[in-house]
């Protein structure tokens, strides 16, 4: 069943400078996201990723088209779409402690006082952010914590929908793998629907059930995980499989696509 429909979403901006030429972000995008799936996102830097998640997130209103999310599924949450973008940082307030964050948003979801500290507790553990940090202020945190303790900030909301903004960047193949069987967790044991926008292919076959690939704003090509990674048709997917089979860096593959 669907829960997300993205129809015909246009976005742009105005580049203000001696030509104020208008410049194209987003081109008639148009999917479903169905409930209860990994939905992946690829594409260069520039293509629009970032800008639609922050469209379907409601951060900034589309030029033209609309977001609709199935009332059936949404079960009246007050926060049914939640982000955790890459500078996941600007979610925790640095100065106060883990534990305040997470209770504030139990408190302002009504969880009944007598169950904050136990439903703290197992939102933070499903996350793996260790007990002993819970009384850590965020900038006492390394980056992979801090990441940790914003995304526990996000599930305490509830959301049906969890949107990951590049999630693996600047992290090692090892944090990347756990990264991954974390969010397949949560996506199965919190029935999140979770839509992760990466442009490193080879984590999202791993993660996602269907990949889009999206180019200049638009959707060149989408499917299956498998059916797409093992037969392409899209000249420009066909590109970014052979660019990640040779093992390029994220910068060489951007410099690549300029030649």
């Amino acid at each position: 069943m669907s829960l997300l429909k993205v129809e015909n979403i246009s976005y742009s901006v105005l580049v203000k400078d001696e030509t104020k030429k208008q410049f194209d972000i987003l081109k008639n995008v148009s999917f479903e996201v169905e409930n209860g799936e990994i939905l992946g996102i690829c594409g260069e830097s520039g293509g629009g990723k970032s800008t639609l998640a922050k469209v379907i997130a409601g951060l900034i209103k589309p030029d033209n088209g609309k977001i609709i999310l199935n009332s059936k599924l949404n079960n009246k949450k007050s926060s049914p779409i939640q982000i955790l973008f890459q500078n996941h940082g600007e979610v925790l307030n640095p100065f106060r402690k883990i534990s305040s964050v997470i209770d504030e948003v139990l408190v302002i979801n009504r969880i009944d006082k007598k169950y904050i500290e136990k439903e703290r507790e197992n939102i933070l553990n499903s996350v793996g952010f260790p007990k002993g940090l819970y009384n850590r202020r965020g900038f006492q945190l390394s980056g992979g914590e801090q990441q940790r303790a914003a995304l526990a900030r996000l599930l305490a909301t509830n959301p049906v929908l969890l949107i990951l903004d590049e999630p693996f960047s600047a992290q090692d193949v090892e944090s990347q793998l756990k990264l991954v069987k974390l969010f397949k967790a949560l996506n199965t044991e919190f029935k999140i629907t979770i839509i992760c926008i990466s442009h490193d292919l080879r984590i999202l076959k791993n993660l996602a059930n269907r990949v889009i690939i999206l180019k200049d704003g638009e959707i060149v090509e989408s499917g299956l995980t498998k059916e797409v990674f093992n037969n392409p048709k899209e000249k420009y997917t066909k590109f970014l499989l052979s660019a990640e089979a040779l093992n390029l860096t994220y910068e060489q593959i951007q410099n690549t696509s300029k030649l």
